[in-house]
């Protein structure tokens, strides 16, 4: 496959770009995902939130925004 110019140094960078950068997301918890990580970047590298994307899972109950919308001062101190 012929690439753009596109950092090719992670497995992970290029398993999100050939699957999912600049596809359509349809799917509401997908798209919170996204949302979520996008806010969390705050001026880090995108390669790096791809790195820890599966605690952020871990953290946020598989970005489930109907259980982070109940969660309370205890999950907060927990993240």
């Amino acid at each position: 496959m012929a690439y753009c110019d596109w950092d090719h140094t992670s497995k992970l960078n290029i398993k999100y770009h050939d699957e999912e950068w600049g596809v359509p997301v349809y799917d509401d918890v997908k798209q919170f995902e996204f949302l979520m990580m996008k806010v969390m970047q705050c001026g880090l590298n995108w390669q790096m939130m791809i790195a820890k994307r599966e605690i952020f899972r871990r953290c946020f109950d598989n970005f489930a925004f109907e259980k982070i919308a109940a969660y309370t001062e205890k999950d907060t101190n927990r993240i």
